[in-house]
């Protein structure tokens, strides 16, 4: 024998919500706060983007003044000259 199933009414979501912010808010307000966090996110990007660079720059100068140290050449260099024959 097969089992009968009953039907249960689904709950209606839309009542059981409560109201949120986003609602209340007009369209205008809500464009507005959209529009601050776009540029919010832009300037973190390129702050961002500025830290890299100079920290690019820091190295590139780091490296030129090891290049330019005889001490930390020595140091670092490979003493296989057979290599180089």
């Amino acid at each position: 024998m097969a089992k009968s199933k009953k039907n249960t009414p689904a709950p209606k979501a839309a009542q059981d919500k409560p109201t949120t912010l986003k609602d209340l808010l007009s369209s205008d307000v809500l464009e507005k706060l959209k529009a601050q966090a776009d540029e919010a996110k832009a300037a973190e990007a390129e702050r961002k983007e500025q830290e890299r660079i100079k920290a690019d720059e820091a190295r590139k100068a780091e490296q030129k003044r090891r290049d330019n140290d005889f001490e930390y050449l020595l140091n670092n260099s490979s003493l296989d000259w057979k290599k180089h024959k």
